[in-house]
């Protein structure tokens, strides 16, 4: 599409109806998994043999591969991803995955470590640790943190290679302790035959790596099939597919979350720099789909931001699409001051927030709800993506005002530990007697009355 005739959604508090086109716009970035495109529902035909929506085809893929196992996997591969491929070759041999490494450029594996220590830096730092407390005299009441045995992680791959999501999301799995951390990636040259993504797998130390995307991949990890058993957690992003599949197994397993477009909320100031904001727009509309909207009190700063999205994106490889993103889930929104923009942003609840104002961190205690913030000019979100430390697993679709964002405690279960004295149970029994009687549980007080002899 030409830049010329970017039209974006435009919402000036001070006349419109705010609140309806803000819950329209939350709408379309909350994926309901009913949509699909003329070309989705023909190949949806072609495959199932009638017009399912994206719910129900997750639903005939997780039931055959849950019934039939590896048959089943093996056949989706062949009709959803034109891949043939057999139990043998499912995995990623040891032997790829050393190759891969050998072949990396030298530049690229450094920049792996160094981003593997970032994380891991950050991540044991934010780990939970046992906790034990001792109330009263004979008493001991401890919480511990057990890491999960076996996790599973789903890298994208189809229109781009995601070496980072290995590293956003093993890394933390490692810090907390988990010993088997498994990868699925597309059979494409962007997912599992992709040499950076298999490099950087080796470079971590994880050694199981297998040829499955989408709904089906999904499946595998939650249900187990010949050769590749199942996990306790599955995390990491993927397509509406993916998304809904891990939803549909999630109490099989755990999951991370059910993520929607990427998203970025810009607050913006006359300081700021429309030339910042609208590359920092762009590099979330590029996802595609993927959400930008800008939030400023400046109609300068606003109409400079839009001007300055037409001209970058005439310059980027994925401009077109960038630009389709914008006109679909993005926005400019003219606020009447600070205050305004917090609150907005608040009901957002944006998976990425970047404060793009001077003197950033005095709107933070104002912005409750945000899977990730960025504070300043030289903050962008492009870091957070990439090398800082925290993962980039965020919480999409306004979720972040009761969500959080991947973290190595994610690996980690919490379990408590109890231990009583005699003379300690004799001292609270009477209460427990009495809620026992209040309940009708017989049993329970029992099991108190015959250790008081």
């Amino acid at each position: 599409m030409s830049t010329a005739n970017l039209k974006l959604l435009r919402i000036d508090s001070r006349r419109d109806d705010l609140i309806p086109q803000l819950d329209a716009l939350r709408e379309r970035l909350s994926p309901r998994g009913n949509v699909v495109s003329e070309a989705g529902r023909r190949r949806t035909i072609e495959v199932f043999g009638s017009p399912l929506t994206p719910g129900q085809v997750v639903e005939r893929i997780c039931d055959e591969v849950r019934t039939r196992g590896l048959p089943a996997l093996l056949d989706y591969a062949k009709r959803l991803d034109n891949a043939t491929l057999t139990g043998d070759t499912i995995r990623v041999s040891a032997a790829e995955l050393s190759a891969a490494h050998q072949a990396a450029d030298p530049a690229f594996l450094e920049t792996v470590r160094r981003v593997r220590d970032n994380v891991w830096e950050f991540q044991r730092a934010v780990l939970h640790r046992d906790v034990e407390l001792r109330p009263r005299p004979g008493v001991v009441l401890r919480q511990r943190y057990v890491p999960l045995e076996r996790i599973g992680i789903c890298v994208p791959g189809g229109a781009a290679a995601y070496p980072s999501t290995v590293l956003m999301t093993a890394v933390p799995a490692a810090a907390a302790g988990v010993q088997q951390i498994v990868v699925v990636a597309p059979p494409t040259p962007f997912g599992a035959n992709n040499p950076d993504v298999l490099a950087t797998c080796h470079e971590l130390g994880i050694r199981e790596v297998y040829r499955l995307g989408g709904a089906q991949a999904v499946a595998a990890l939650a249900y187990g099939v010949t050769g590749l058993p199942k996990v306790d957690k599955i995390v990491g992003p993927g397509n509406l597919f993916v998304a809904l599949a891990k939803k549909f197994v999630y109490g099989e397993v755990d999951i991370d979350s059910i993520a929607g477009p990427s998203e970025v909320v810009v607050i913006a100031d006359e300081t700021t720099r429309p030339d910042f904001t609208a590359a920092d727009m762009l590099a979330q509309a590029e996802h595609a789909p993927g959400a930008s909207i800008l939030v400023t009190w400046s109609p300068d700063v606003l109409e400079a931001t839009h001007a300055e999205l037409q001209r970058q994106a005439a310059g980027l490889s994925r401009g077109d699409l960038a630009l389709q993103s914008l006109e679909a889930f993005g926005a400019l929104i003219l606020v009447r001051d600070e205050d305004e923009a917090c609150r907005l942003t608040n009901l957002l609840a944006p998976e990425h927030l970047h404060v793009a104002i001077q003197g950033a961190e005095r709107l933070v205690p104002k912005l409750r709800h945000a899977g990730a913030t960025f504070l300043g000019n030289f903050s962008p979100v492009a870091l957070g993506d990439y090398v800082a430390g925290p993962s980039h697993v965020l919480p999409t679709g306004g979720t972040a005002r009761w969500a959080a964002g991947l973290t190595a405690n994610d690996f980690l279960r919490g379990g408590s530990v109890i231990s009583y004295s005699e003379a300690a149970l004799r001292e609270v029994a009477p209460h427990v007697q009495r809620l026992a009687d209040k309940e009708g549980l017989t049993a329970h007080r029992a099991s108190v009355d015959i250790r008081l002899g």
